[in-house]
């Protein structure tokens, strides 16, 4: 079903409170058929969107991230974004993304797939978000947006992901 694992991860909070992560890393556009590629990114969602269905008999707080491979508004990732309340940590008052949506490459809203989707209550306890590119290269002369100075050309950045980040007051 799934490329790399579904894995979960339970958290106990210094408050005493559970958090839930299910990190994810869902199938790639890059190799195979569009059709094939997108069937099999949409199976793993709606997997993962059976499982965040489970763990919410139990559990308040849970977050599904990872690199999900594909646009909020797209078919593949509808299990996730329109039958299960998840809200993205991009739409918190604040969210600091630069002016770029984006976290692949170079930001541009066509290249918004990864993710921190948290249930309503862990929404609810948020306080901050944002994308972190220092480690990106930008561009073709990796001017788009800062990075760290050590990296002087694209094949020395850390990622070709940008990190997407979430203060959470559990």
């Amino acid at each position: 079903m799934f490329s790399r694992d579904c894995a979960q991860f339970e958290i106990q909070t210094a408050a005493g409170s559970s958090l839930v992560v299910l990190a994810n890393h869902f199938k790639s556009k890059g190799f195979g058929s569009p059709a094939t590629s997108n069937a099999k990114r949409k199976r793993q969602a709606a997997r993962t969107a059976t499982i965040y269905r489970q763990l919410r008999q139990k559990h308040d707080f849970i977050a599904v991230i990872g690199d999900l491979n594909d646009t909020p508004d797209s078919d593949p990732l509808s299990p996730l974004f329109h039958q299960t309340g998840l809200k993205d940590i991009s739409e918190l008052e604040g969210f600091d993304d630069g002016g770029r949506p984006g976290t692949f490459k170079n930001g541009t809203a066509s290249n918004k797939i990864d993710y921190i989707l948290l249930s309503p209550a862990l929404f609810d306890k948020a306080t901050a978000g944002g994308i972190f590119r220092m480690g990106v290269w930008g561009g073709k002369n990796g001017d788009l947006f800062p990075h760290f100075p050590e990296i002087t050309r694209e094949v020395e950045a850390a990622s070709d992901h940008a990190a997407i980040w979430a203060e959470l007051d559990v």
